[in-house]
C-alpha cells in the first residue's frame, strides 16, 4: 500500500492538519484556564495536580485501546475518522460544561432540594476535565496514526511538522484571543465564552478534516490477517520494543522530555498569577479577599495567555523549517539543539520575574516545543509495521502520559511543600521550582537523544 500513496500537496497538508488545530485549540484553553477555574472552586496546588491526572491516566488507558481498535475498524467512514469525529464532539460538550461546574452544582442542589457538599462543584469540574482529556485522547491517537496511513514515508517528517504547525497556530489563537480583544477593543472575554469558542473550534475543524481527508481502506484480506494476529497488550508491548533497539531509546527520551514539558504546561498559569503578579494562595480565603486580588489574578491569567500565545507562535513559525532542516541534517541533531533552547529558557524563567523577560523566554522555549511535537514521532514512524499504526502510537503515548503522572503527583506535592508566609496570615508557593525540575529532565532527554541512531 505504501507505494500507492501519492505525495501530499500543501493544500492537502493544510486540510489534514486543520483538525489538529481545533484539537490543540481546545487543549490549550484547558491548559490555561483549568487552574483559575478549579482554584476558584477550592483546589489547592496538590489537589490541582491530582485533577490534572485526568490527562495522563486517560492517555495511558484510552490511547492504546483506541489505537488498537482503530487499526481493526472497518466502516464506510474509514478506520480513524470515526474516532476523530466522535472524540471532538464529546469533548466539545464537556468544554461547554466545565466552566459552569459551580452553577451545575447549585442547579443540582436546587433540583434535589438538598444541601450538597461544598466540594460538589469541584467534583463536577474534575469529572468534566476527565471527559475532555479522555475524548482528546480518543481523537489524538488515531490522528497521529493517520500519518503513515495516508502520507508516503518520505513525507513523514513534513507531515508531523504540519501537525506541529497546527499545534502552534491553534494554541496561539486560543491563548491570544482574550488578550487581543482586551487590548484592541477593551473587551474582557469571560472564561465561559472562551470555552464556548474552544468547543466550536474543536468540532468544526475536525469535521472539516474528516470531510477532506480520504482514508485508504485496508483490503479485507489484510484486515482479516490483522484480526487473526490479535495479541494481548503485554505481547504487543513486547513486540513494540522488539521493532528496533532504537525504539527503547526514543521512548526513554520521550519520557524525560514530557516530564520537562509538563512542568511548564501544568504550572505556568499559576506561576504567572502567584509568582510574577504576587497573588497569594486563594484556595481557602473568603470571597472578600478573593475580590481584593481579582484585578491582579485576571492580569496574571491574561499574561499567561499572552506568553502561551508567544510560545506557540514561535512553534508555528519554526514548525515547517524544523521539518525541512531535519530532513537535511537529521532528526537527532535538530532535536538536541531545540531541547537545549528550551532548557536555557526554563533556567531564565526560574531566575526572572520581569514580564518582558518571561515573555521572550517563552518564545525561545517555543523552538523546543515545535521539535517535541514533530521529531520524536518522525523518528518512531520509521519502525512502524503497516496495519499497527494505531497500536504503536497508542503505546508510544504511554511515554507521554506516564511522565504527567509524575508531574501531577510528585512535582505538585513538592510545590505544595514550598509554602511561605505572604502577608496578614496569607501564604504563597514557589511555583518557579517546577522550571528547575523541568530543565533537568530536558537535559537528560537531550543526552539520550544523542545516543539514538539516526539514519
Amino acid at each position: 500500500m505504501e507505494n500507492q500513496l501519492k505525495k501530499f500537496s500543501t493544500v492537502q497538508f493544510l486540510n489534514f492538519c486543520l483538525g489538529f488545530f481545533g484539537l490543540q485549540f481546545a487543549w490549550q484553553m484547558r491548559i490555561i484556564l483549568s487552574g483559575p477555574v478549579t482554584e476558584h472552586l477550592g483546589a489547592s496546588p496538590f489537589l490541582y495536580g491530582l485533577i490534572w491526572l485526568a490527562g495522563p491516566f486517560t492517555g495511558m488507558v484510552v490511547q492504546p485501546l483506541i489505537g488498537a481498535m482503530s487499526d481493526k475498524t472497518v466502516s464506510p467512514f474509514g478506520r480513524r475518522r470515526p474516532y476523530l469525529l466522535g472524540g471532538a464532539l464529546l469533548a466539545s460538550i464537556a468544554l461547554l460544561l466545565f466552566p459552569n461546574s459551580g452553577r451545575l452544582a447549585m442547579g443540582l442542589q436546587s433540583f434535589f432540594g438538598v444541601e450538597l457538599p461544598i466540594w460538589t462543584g469541584l467534583l463536577i469540574a474534575a469529572v468534566m476535565i476527565w471527559v475532555i482529556d479522555a475524548c482528546v485522547n480518543v481523537a489524538q491517537g488515531p490522528y497521529r496514526a493517520l500519518v503513515p496511513d495516508v502520507v508516503p514515508e518520505e513525507q513523514y517528517s513534513l507531515a508531523n511538522s504540519y501537525i506541529s504547525l497546527a499545534i502552534g497556530l491553534g494554541s496561539v489563537v486560543a491563548a491570544g484571543a482574550a488578550p487581543f480583544l482586551k487590548w484592541v477593543f477593551g473587551y474582557q472575554m469571560s472564561i465561559n465564552a472562551q470555552f464556548i469558542m474552544a468547543a466550536l473550534a474543536f468540532s468544526l475543524a475536525m469535521i472539516w478534516t474528516c470531510l477532506k481527508i480520504k482514508e485508504h481502506q485496508i483490503p479485507k484480506a489484510e484486515h482479516d490477517e490483522v484480526e487473526v494476529e490479535e495479541k494481548s497488550f503485554l505481547t504487543s508491548l513486547k513486540e513494540f520494543f522488539q521493532m528496533s533497539p532504537e525504539v527503547g531509546k526514543i521512548c526513554t527520551m520521550q519520557f524525560f522530555t514530557w516530564i520537562g514539558t509538563m512542568c511548564m504546561m501544568i504550572f505556568f498559569t499559576q506561576y504567572c498569577v502567584h509568582t510574577i503578579y504576587n497573588v497569594p494562595d486563594l484556595t481557602t480565603v473568603s470571597s472578600g479577599i478573593k475580590m481584593m486580588y481579582e484585578k491582579e489574578t485576571l492580569a496574571g491569567t491574561n499574561f499567561s495567555s499572552i506568553c502561551f500565545a508567544i510560545f506557540n507562535l514561535i512553534c508555528f513559525l519554526v514548525a515547517i523549517p524544523i521539518g525541512v532542516v531535519s530532513a537535511k541534517f537529521g532528526n537527532k541533531k535538530v532535536h538536541i539543539f531545540s531541547l537545549i533552547t528550551m532548557i536555557l529558557a526554563y533556567i531564565g524563567m526560574y531566575f526572572s520575574k520581569n514580564v518582558v523577560n518571561v515573555a521572550i523566554l517563552m518564545g525561545v522555549a517555543g523552538i523546543g516545543w515545535a521539535s517535541i511535537c514533530a521529531l520524536p514521532f518522525a523518528m518512531l514512524s520509521k519502525y512502524i509495521k503497516k496495519g499497527t499504526e494505531g497500536s504503536v502510537m497508542g503505546i508510544f503515548n504511554i511515554f507521554i502520559a506516564g511522565p504527567q503522572v509524575f508531574v501531577c503527583t510528585v512535582v505538585a506535592w513538592m510545590i505544595s511543600k514550598t509554602g511561605f508566609d505572604y502577608a496578614q496570615g496569607l501564604i504563597n508557593y514557589r511555583w518557579q521550582d517546577a522550571f528547575l525540575i523541568g530543565a533537568l529532565c530536558l537535559m537528560i532527554a537531550a543526552l539520550i537523544t544523542n545516543s539514538i541512531e539516526d539514519n
